[in-house]
């Protein structure tokens, strides 16, 4: 069994920085990539940032050079830490990996964490 934890939103004003943390748990091989998608009621899902295990990260054009994705490859686990936050950032986060497990090394699967809102004021 394969398992994502996030945590880290919550309420913040314009300008201020929230840090995301998502925990991937299980019987896993490998871990390809992980990142965050995020969905804004009335909102398309969109693609924020992912980060691959040789560290290569991509950013939607709406946070680069505001939010910045990091991993503790030991520990399963990536950041996301999310500075100069704007009311257009108000989404929920959903992290997401794409993880081999032990029991099948033959194929790669996406895995979602729960799900943790991010709401910034004006």
């Amino acid at each position: 069994q394969v398992q994502l934890v996030e945590s880290g939103g919550g309420l913040v004003q314009a300008g201020g920085s929230l840090r995301l943390s998502c925990v991937a748990s299980g019987s896993i091989f490998s871990i390809r990539a992980m990142g965050w998608y995020r969905q804004a009621p009335g909102k398309q899902r969109e693609l924020v940032t992912s980060i691959t295990l040789s560290g290569s990260t991509n950013y939607a054009d709406s946070v680069k050079g505001r939010f910045t994705i990091s991993r503790d490859n030991a520990k399963n686990t990536a950041f996301l830490q999310m500075n100069s936050l704007k009311p257009e950032d108000t989404a929920v986060y959903y992290c997401y990996a794409r993880i081999v497990r032990v029991a099948a090394i033959w194929e790669e699967n996406y895995y979602w964490g729960q799900g943790t809102p991010v709401t910034v004021s004006s």
